[in-house]
């Protein structure tokens, strides 16, 4: 049994699909299947049960995963130990990314790097199911998310800030001339919007918006990307519109496209970190002072 056929389990199991768990680990989807394979000859029962569109864990694969996720968690203290060793005084803070951290995320390390000049953030890309368990099992510091956890997870979720939606537009609609859009303004016009499993939270809070506002939106498939989704709006082919976080949009340059605040009340995220239960280490103190600096 390879660590790295523990890595790909694992990844597979929290993204729930081959494809994008190539994606996470930036290596071909053959490499993973072929190596799940193996890992599975040799338990000699299979891990996952596979569907055309998805994979879901077995009874023996359930069973495997929390195990794997302990394995991964060992080696990580263990590579941290070493490097801690190597550069004395030097703190490293493993955190879970979300979506929509925008700016927030750069002021947030300014911040970081001004009230613990010594700590180092190594920032990992996590799926929506991966973060409780990864910081449970002491594979992140702390993660990022929009969604709280669930009551009995040995988690503490702190708030960080609050951050509005955005609708983006094609600019050259006639909404893009306004200084705000109502939900409603927006009923004609289909939606591009990324599947529900990706981020519920704001799934859930555009849906709401929309019934709220007396309508269902007619959705569009959107893009693999986000980059892919806004290439579609901004085309001049038809009019369709996303969400995207106020602070990720204040990154983006686009003549082919316009971003919109809502009209008030307008639609608010809250974004939380996630840390392991009771732990209030000098690092992660300095962490949720930076973050809740930067909001």
């Amino acid at each position: 049994m390879e660590l790295r056929q523990i890595e790909y389990f694992v990844a597979v199991a929290e993204e729930g699909h081959f494809g994008r768990a190539a994606q996470r680990l930036f290596i071909g989807q053959p490499a993973i299947s072929q190596q799940i394979r193996r890992l599975e000859r040799e338990l000699s029962r299979p891990l996952f049960d596979r569907q055309p569109r998805q994979v879901q864990l077995t009874e023996a694969g359930d069973r495997f995963l929390p195990e794997a996720r302990s394995v991964l968690a060992a080696v990580d203290r263990a590579r941290r130990a070493v490097e801690e060793d190597e550069h004395e005084g030097r703190v490293t803070i493993r955190l879970g990314t979300c979506s929509g951290l925008g700016d927030h995320l750069y002021r947030m390390l300014n911040n970081l790097a001004t009230i613990m000049p010594n700590a180092v953030v190594d920032l990992v890309s996590t799926s929506a199911d991966s973060r409780v368990p990864a910081v449970m099992t002491g594979r992140l510091e702390a993660a990022f998310t929009h969604a709280p956890p669930p009551p009995d997870a040995e988690v503490d979720c702190l708030d960080m800030w609050l951050d509005p939606l955005v609708v983006a537009l094609p600019s050259w609609h006639p909404l893009a001339a306004q200084h705000a859009v109502s939900v409603a303004d927006l009923a004609d016009l289909p939606l591009r919007l990324l599947p529900r499993r990706g981020n519920p939270v704001l799934v859930d809070c555009v849906f709401q918006a929309c019934a709220q506002a007396g309508f269902a939106p007619r959705s569009e498939p959107p893009g693999t990307t986000l980059d892919e989704t806004l290439a579609a709006i901004g085309s001049p082919s038809a009019a369709s519109w996303t969400v995207l976080y106020a602070s990720h949009a204040r990154l983006l340059t686009n003549p082919y496209l316009a971003f919109r605040p809502f009209r008030e009340p307008g639609l608010v995220i809250d974004t939380m970190l996630l840390v392991p239960r009771g732990a209030r280490t000098s690092a992660l103190r300095a962490l949720v002072e930076a973050g809740r600096q930067s909001g």
